[in-house]
């Protein structure tokens, strides 16, 4: 694994980087796997080993959302999918309330997208966004 940031080679229990300062994953200037500098920031791929860049933390993570506050949503009124909608998954939203209108498990999707979320293991798919 290697620093995102700075490029230094790190060890996998790692939590920044000792080089750099900066915590694991954050950075856009070098890639995770190969330590190659990374031509554009934006990429979804590395083109020198061609491994996806994930974009998990930072802003990225839950739409650019603050967890707390997704969390809290997602608690309260996640049965209809509103925490979803701000995340920016349309159709996952709509689902929500179709099954909590229908079926009754809205509920129950939205405590297993709690846990995920309190969890770190919530995912935004951004092909599931309109």
């Amino acid at each position: 694994m290697f620093c995102k940031n700075c490029g230094v080679e790190m060890n996998d229990n790692q939590a920044i980087c000792i080089k750099c300062g900066v915590k694991v994953g954050e950075g856009t200037t070098f890639c995770a796997n190969c330590g190659n500098p990374v031509s554009d920031p934006n990429a979804e791929y590395c083109l020198q080993c061609g491994v996806a860049h994930k974009k998990t933390s930072g802003s990225d993570y839950l739409g650019g959302k603050d967890k707390i506050t997704i969390a809290l949503i997602c608690f309260f009124l996640g049965g209809l999918g509103i925490h979803n909608f701000m995340m920016g998954e349309t159709k996952k939203g709509i689902v929500k309330i179709v099954a909590s209108l229908c079926f009754y498990l809205g509920g129950i999707l939205a405590l297993i997208d709690f846990i995920k979320i309190l969890t770190d293991k919530y995912e935004v798919d951004p092909e599931k966004l309109i």
